[in-house]
């Protein structure tokens, strides 16, 4: 990791506007014009470089985004999409058929695991949910048929890490494809670098970081790039999940500043998480050294950016966690709302929102408790006074 900066990446990246503008042109278009005939034809077929058809093939400000986040993950190429799920379904859509079986974390974003739960097996795609961090039942799931390897860096909402470069070897020695969402580790972790073939994100979250916007992407090598944008075959092309010029080029702005907000975020979070385990709360955060994932992690990131901006308190029951997000927000510490990367902190109970959609059984199972707050810790300028805010509103709930 030490030589692969992706920061530096997307600094490096210069584009001119139309008229020399410092940000690119937005092109405000569905469709584009053609001087002759025979240059639709060879654009329609792929053939004609930097011609434009029809915005859900490919637009310029859809393009200006896809090689910056390229650039980012270090991989060959990107398609962005209108959401997070408008990246992750088309790729396994992609990558898997009829008969075909996928290995995937049990601990995933809501949606995904109720995609992979609910909706992939009416086209009959099957899906084993297992403990991503236990290397010896990831491999024992595998069968003939699976042909994905799918987890999170970091789980969505107990915060397990995934061991990609472990992931990868047995991904590669049974001929899968390693898929990691990235959405909670932009520039700390870079998947691609540890073995992983596609990187998906949420750019809805920390990579917009303004929660104005909801977009994704797929972050692959240009033949897995060019299979989901294919006008025949490609999921991407036919489920038309495409995201608009306006939304890519506001993302584009925010990305110039996401190294700096990764290392606020990260800055904050270790601050509350130290604090709030030293006051005796049951807290999970990748940095501190009880998380067990803390040493595979450690490794695997860059240190410069730390150990995001997600953790987690269990305060005992939802009542109690309801209370303190309800108090927490009416003294101006932050929202009670899902989603994640805002500037301001954002604090919800997973078992009733983001994870929702996985049975009461199974959130019991993998440890997902009713007195779980998930937080995304905002930019705080000065953490030491939300930490004592905080600590107050505890002690009047008698969580502390």
């Amino acid at each position: 990791m030490s030589k692969f900066n992706p920061a530096d990446n997307i600094q490096d990246l210069q584009y001119f506007g139309e008229f020399g503008g410092v940000n690119p042109s937005i092109s405000d278009s569905s469709t584009y014009t053609f001087l002759s005939a025979k240059t639709m034809f060879d654009t329609f077929e792929g053939n004609a470089e930097g011609c434009y058809l029809y915005s859900r093939h490919s637009s310029p400000s859809n393009l200006y985004l896809d090689k910056a986040l390229a650039a980012m993950e270090g991989t060959e190429s990107a398609n962005v999409a209108a959401s997070g799920m408008g990246a992750i379904t088309p790729t396994l859509l992609q990558l898997c058929g009829n008969g075909d079986h996928i290995v995937s974390s049990r601990t995933i974003y809501g949606g995904t695991y109720a995609f992979l739960k609910n909706f992939a097996p009416r086209m009959g795609v099957k899906t084993t949910f297992v403990d991503i961090t236990k290397l010896d039942v990831v491999e024992a799931a595998i069968t003939p048929n699976t042909k994905v390897l799918y987890c999170e860096t970091v789980s969505n909402p107990l915060l397990e890490v995934a061991d990609i470069a472990n992931l990868s070897k047995i991904a590669k020695k049974h001929n899968l494809k390693l898929v990691v969402d990235n959405t909670f580790s932009p520039l700390s972790v870079s998947p691609i670098k540890l073995g992983a073939d596609i990187v998906i994100h949420s750019l809805t979250k920390y990579i917009n970081g303004s929660s104005d916007t909801v977009g994704g992407v797929v972050c692959a090598s240009q033949e897995f790039i060019n299979d989901l944008k294919n006008v025949n075959s490609g999921a991407s092309m036919l489920l038309g999940p495409t995201m608009d010029s306006m939304r890519s080029a506001s993302v584009m702005k925010n990305l110039r500043t996401l190294h700096l907000r990764i290392k606020q975020h990260s800055h904050n979070a270790a601050y509350l998480a130290e604090k709030f385990e030293k006051d005796g709360l049951k807290t999970v955060y990748p940095g501190l050294k009880s998380h067990p994932s803390h040493e595979v992690y450690k490794n695997m990131i860059n240190p410069e950016y730390g150990f995001g901006g997600m953790l987690t308190i269990d305060v005992g029951s939802l009542d109690k966690a309801n209370a303190l997000m309800e108090l927490m927000q009416e003294r101006n510490l932050g929202y009670l709302a899902v989603s994640l990367g805002f500037y301001k902190t954002l604090f919800s109970a997973p078992g009733t929102s983001t994870s929702s959609e996985i049975p009461l059984e199974e959130q019991a199972e993998m440890g997902l408790t009713d007195g779980l707050i998930r937080f995304s810790i905002g930019l705080d300028n000065n953490i030491e006074r939300t930490y004592e805010m905080m600590k107050e509103c505890m002690k009047e709930l008698n969580v502390l």
